[in-house]
């Protein structure tokens, strides 16, 4: 999957807000973990140097890291700029305020670029989009979505989710994905439509609640194991 490095907002999280994000638990972090639609978040990073086991997969990592840092600080200023014109769509608890924010994506920028050319040397960054993961079956016990699926439903239908889940199970035994709203602040239009069909394949589909939250309801992520 090919995609214009100007008509992406390279923004990425830490490993503490994956721990939020998808509830991880101190056995979730030493377990085989694939980070999909990645983006410059530093998890890889973070958790490959406390010892974890982390391949982290985007379209994104067709560019080169100082790319990727150039079109981030490009986008940077106007998107906090449109967080503080929406004060009602923000909720200010892990990050204290809109510069707290710019601080903490600059700071996970500068982790990403660091640790980029040399984890792609060894595999841990690896150029590719869904539904089209170049990984063997059951080679992860968890794959974990941030900010693409549900987030994008006005670009991708349902049939896509459904194709891009299926193939997250494929590669692992669980899958977690947040948040589960759209752009537009409203949970998606695709989430019950996608959860019941999974469901009459024999998965098991869960909403839980995560101690997460940014966007204002923005506090919940999608739990599948597979049948």
């Amino acid at each position: 999957m090919s995609i214009r490095l100007d008509q992406t907002v390279p923004f990425g999280r830490s490993l503490r807000e994956y721990e939020s994000m998808f509830s991880l638990s101190a056995a979730d972090r030493r377990s085989r973990i694939l980070d999909c639609a990645a983006g410059p978040s530093s998890f890889n990073a973070e958790l490959t140097a406390a010892g974890g086991d982390v391949r982290s997969i985007d379209p994104l990592y067709q560019f080169g890291g100082a790319e990727i840092q150039r079109q981030f600080f490009s986008t940077l200023d106007r998107v906090i700029e449109q967080v503080r014109a929406t004060p009602q769509n923000w909720i200010w608890s892990y990050h204290r305020d809109p510069d707290d924010l710019r601080r903490n994506r600059i700071a996970v920028m500068e982790q990403f670029v660091a640790d980029y050319s040399g984890g792609a040397g060894t595999g841990r960054y690896v150029c590719g989009a869904l539904p089209n993961l170049p990984f063997g079956a059951d080679r992860f016990d968890l794959a974990l979505s941030s900010h693409f699926l549900f987030l994008y439903s006005d670009h991708f239908d349902a049939a896509f989710h459904l194709e891009a889940i299926r193939a997250l199970l494929r590669v692992a035994r669980e899958v977690r994905i947040f948040p589960l709203l759209a752009l537009r602040a409203e949970r998606s239009q695709h989430l019950d439509p996608v959860c019941e069909q999974l469901r009459r394949e024999g998965h098991h589909c869960s909403i839980e609640r995560v101690g997460y939250e940014l966007q204002r309801g923005g506090n919940e992520m999608l739990r599948l194991r597979r049948a």
